[in-house]
């Protein structure tokens, strides 16, 4: 059989470029020694999600660590599929969680190893399915749908493995004269891979993640050029893993059984094959029992909730790190001051076997970094989260700067010995400061001590109140006031004869509390007072004392 003849037939672009011209279009990188090339390679048919966003992760910190490159190719060969803003969205939910590619699709910059789309090289995965026509590693297959149905329903009822190959490559001894009857009654057909593989022999395989593994050789006849003559993603990933000179793909587990497809795919091209790392599927603890997460069932896959709950971008990132390296908590807990990019990631300390999600451990992580954000990097925070997801008055709120920042400095405990470490998401951050504005205080006048009492202690305090009192000036009033109220000035009165009084002075400091804010509980109250101002806080006693009468 003509090979070259048959290659023209089926390939017949006489502008195609020579595999020499695509090597040196694509030189080997100028790069530090050890450096690693990673990539993110989705393809633009959906959202990214939580393990996305874990092996980006991954990528981006196995690159930056050595000194490499991280980059962006999309891989869009499957244009039915194809979902708008797919991946303005891969951009913009990897840039909030502060990861950031140095070059590809839609980068700006230097692009020398583009186009970073998939169907905008099409000519090169044309040449190079050309020379394997030609040499006689590929062959064209004209099979129809219903045809590779029935053979799959076939192998199913045996028990067999599915797929084409041996026997069921019915296409591939066909004859010269075959073939061209074939195309010469247009029968539309696909370039397949015509395998070297053997399935009874198996090689050991080091993957940079779980180590030493065992891999059978491929056998099957994969299609390498669809009919419309765009390649499938296990063709086009070899070329251009190679010619974008990416050192190493890490990727999920999923794919563990593709990787003999892919060794014999980079084999035949000539190409060395890049370093594979294959992380663990995200788990979750559901009933006693670990299962995979899932879009249908668990919210928490989805990109979307952290940002709508308000999870601080940062924490997010540092939880995950946890679960991709073991040893990265250790070195957390050492270094509460240093970032996470400092940490000495490693492929060989990933998880290699269940990597499990655990939402409270997320929300000790939230804690304490919101708990390291000054004032001002809260009020950011806060307001983006508001900004996009709060109400209207939550937005109307964070438009007085300085007065939220002088509320949150308060509410965080900013500056003070022990910080407060209650605040897990903005969304909760945002509820916290309600009562520092009337269109959201909604007090619910919970007193514990009798009414009487109560209403005369606030409107005395009211009357004596000062706001430029200092701590020692605001509590003596307070206590002035508790005593003609009815209530112990000292604790040691009360303990002694507590029915002699309305109360203890922490009873009657928590009755003006409770007016202020609407809540049993706050930060120090002779500051919030002062922030409300004199007249919102009187305003406040004389409402909570009304609704005692």
């Amino acid at each position: 059989m003509d090979l070259k003849k048959l290659a023209s037939r089926l390939i017949p672009d006489e502008d195609l470029p020579s595999l020499a011209d695509c090597e040196r279009a694509y030189p080997p990188r100028d790069l530090p020694e050890g450096a690693e090339v990673t990539r993110l390679a989705p393809s633009p048919t959906g959202f990214i999600h939580l393990g996305n966003l874990y092996s980006a992760l991954a990528d981006e910190r196995a690159a930056h660590t050595t000194g490499g490159v991280f980059y962006l190719r999309i891989e869009d060969t499957d244009e039915k599929r194809k979902v708008e803003g797919a991946v303005e969205s891969v951009i913009r939910s990897l840039d909030y969680f502060g990861l950031r590619f140095d070059e590809g699709a839609e980068i700006d910059g230097e692009n020398a190893y583009g186009p970073y789309y998939q169907r905008r090289r099409a000519q090169i995965y044309r040449a190079f399915a050309k020379d394997l026509l030609e040499r006689g590693l590929a062959y064209p297959c004209f099979c129809t749908e219903d045809e590779l149905n029935e053979t799959r329903r076939v192998q199913t009822e045996n028990k067999e493995i599915t797929g084409y190959y041996g026997k069921y490559a019915k296409c591939r001894g066909l004859s010269e004269e075959q073939i061209y009857k074939n195309l010469d009654a247009g029968m539309p057909f696909v370039i397949r891979l015509k395998s070297q593989g053997d399935v009874s022999v198996k090689h050991s395989f080091r993957d940079a993640i779980k180590g030493s593994i065992t891999v059978t050789e491929n056998d099957q006849d994969v299609v390498i050029l669809k009919s419309d003559g765009i390649p499938t993603y296990h063709f086009a990933h070899a070329i251009d893993d190679h010619f974008m000179r990416t050192t190493l793909v890490i990727r999920g587990e999923e794919w563990l059984s593709s990787l003999p497809i892919h060794i014999e795919l980079f084999k035949v091209l000539g190409f060395p094959l890049p370093r594979y790392g294959h992380t663990c599927s995200l788990m979750k603890v559901d009933g006693g029992t670990k299962r995979k997460l899932s879009k249908r069932k668990d919210p928490e896959l989805s990109l979307d909730f952290y940002r709508a709950a308000g999870y601080y971008p940062a924490a997010v990132i540092k939880y995950l790190m946890t679960i991709l390296n073991s040893n990265f908590e250790e070195w957390s807990a050492k270094n509460p001051e240093k970032d996470y990019t400092q940490f000495p990631f490693s492929g060989t300390t990933m998880c290699k076997s269940v990597a499990l999600c655990d939402l409270d451990k997320l929300n000790d992580v939230s804690r304490d970094e919101l708990a390291k954000l000054s004032p001002e990097e809260t009020y950011v925070f806060l307001r983006t989260w508001a900004d996009e997801f709060g109400t209207d008055a939550d937005k109307k709120h964070f438009a007085d700067k300085d007065y939220m920042i002088s509320v949150l400095a308060l509410v965080t405990g900013a500056g003070q010995k022990k910080r407060r470490k209650d605040i897990v998401r903005a969304e909760q951050g945002v509820r916290l400061v309600d009562y520092f504005f009337d269109d959201t205080f909604a007090p619910e006048y919970d007193f514990r001590s009798e009414k009487q009492a109560v209403r005369a202690m606030l409107t005395g305090f009211a009357a004596i109140y000062d706001a430029n009192d200092g701590n020692a000036e605001w509590f003596e009033k307070l206590k002035l006031a508790a005593g003609k109220a009815g209530f112990a000035t000292d604790n040691a009165s009360y303990k002694a004869s507590p029915e002699s009084f309305s109360g203890s002075v922490s009873d009657a400091a928590e009755a003006v509390r409770i007016a202020v804010t609407g809540s049993p509980n706050s930060p120090d109250l002779c500051t919030i007072m002062r922030i409300l101002g004199a007249e919102r806080s009187l305003a406040r006693m004389a409402r909570a004392a009304e609704s005692l009468q």
